[in-house]
């Protein structure tokens, strides 16, 4: 077994470790826990949306809707049917593969229908199923579903978090990730070369929603409570924010996008409606001096480390003439 792959395992293992404490003897306050569960849960969510918006490159605001669709079928599952905590897996991947089959049916206007159009039809989508559980009165119509079985923990956020990860990256580093490169380059030239378009569209935004849907399912077992207000117009902006800040096409920006407004969101709790003004500030910054984020098509490895460090090595072996001439005289 290569020696990366055994500091993989022993990094998850120790990871592993650090939430079973943490759940346990309660090693860290319930702030910085819940605070780590936001991130993990949105670093899925991101994920989830940066393959379809970052590696595809198509804009797509689906993404709140199909939230909605993953968190109500997870804990409708988990009150009526699969009361048992060993049984909350089960409720996960039902609300994974409730939001795949949503995360399908948007795929196909993407077929015929490209740029703002299709970011209409997405958002439109993420509206109607908004608009549709505010008036279902069998799932509680606005006033929201109470109470959801509170399942979420640590350690199952850690898990679900490090499973999407190495889905997304095997998926990333396979023939099928190049496709999805080549159709976000130049459509066009990828079929003519031979790439089954509508294929990789379908399985992208398929893997796309399953894990937004996965997300879903651990925020509303977590929160104990969810209600249609909370897939609207401020978690589709939510979600780009992140994608956008953290950087397109990059499972490191993801995490990192996740972190950084999860950290500032519950930081700036108490000033209220002012943090998302302050959001969309970010945005804008962000589209005008930064468009493809912090880790733009960038993945943080060992290797783009040591390639960082041999530049920093590089610029300090370079010795100053002027300060050289200095200490001659």
């Amino acid at each position: 077994m290569k020696k990366q792959t055994l500091a993989k395992i022993g990094l998850f293992v120790c990871g592993l470790v650090f939430c079973v404490l943490t759940e346990k003897t309660g090693i860290i306050s319930n702030t910085l826990k819940l605070i780590l569960q936001f991130v993990a849960i949105y670093s899925i969510f991101v994920i989830g949306v940066n393959i379809v918006n970052g590696y595809l490159g198509v804009f797509s605001l689906a993404h709140a809707g199909i939230m909605a669709i993953g968190g109500y079928a997870a804990s409708l599952a988990s009150m009526y049917l699969l009361k048992s905590p060993m049984l909350f897996p089960v409720s996960i991947l039902i609300g994974g593969f409730s939001s795949m089959l949503i995360g399908l049916v948007i795929a196909f206007p993407s077929f015929s229908v490209r740029g703002d159009y299709l970011a209409i039809i997405t958002l439109g989508a993420s509206l109607l199923i908004q608009s549709l559980l505010e008036n279902i009165d069998a799932i509680g119509a606005s006033r929201g579903l109470r109470p959801i079985p509170n399942h979420t923990n640590i350690i199952w956020c850690y898990v679900c978090f490090v499973l999407a990860v190495v889905v997304a990256r095997r998926l990333v580093q396979s023939k099928f990730g190049r496709s999805l490169l080549a159709i976000r380059k130049d459509q066009v030239a990828a079929e003519l070369v031979s790439v089954d378009i509508k294929r990789v569209k379908l399985v992208a935004f398929g893997l796309s929603a399953f894990l937004i849907g996965i997300s879903g399912a651990l925020i509303c077992h977590l929160l104990a409570y969810t209600n249609p207000g909370a897939y609207g117009y401020s978690l589709i902006i939510d979600g780009l924010i992140m994608v956008y800040l953290g950087g397109i096409g990059s499972i490191t920006g993801s995490i990192i996008g996740a972190a950084l407004w999860q950290i500032l969101v519950q930081t700036l709790r108490p000033v209220g409606m002012w943090r998302w003004i302050l959001g969309g500030i970010i945005l804008i910054i962000l589209m005008v001096y930064k468009p493809t984020g912090l880790f733009g098509n960038t993945e943080l490895s060992w290797q783009w480390l040591r390639e960082k460090l041999a530049v920093v090595r590089k610029l300090g072996s370079h010795k100053n003439p002027a300060r050289e001439a200095a200490k001659d005289e």
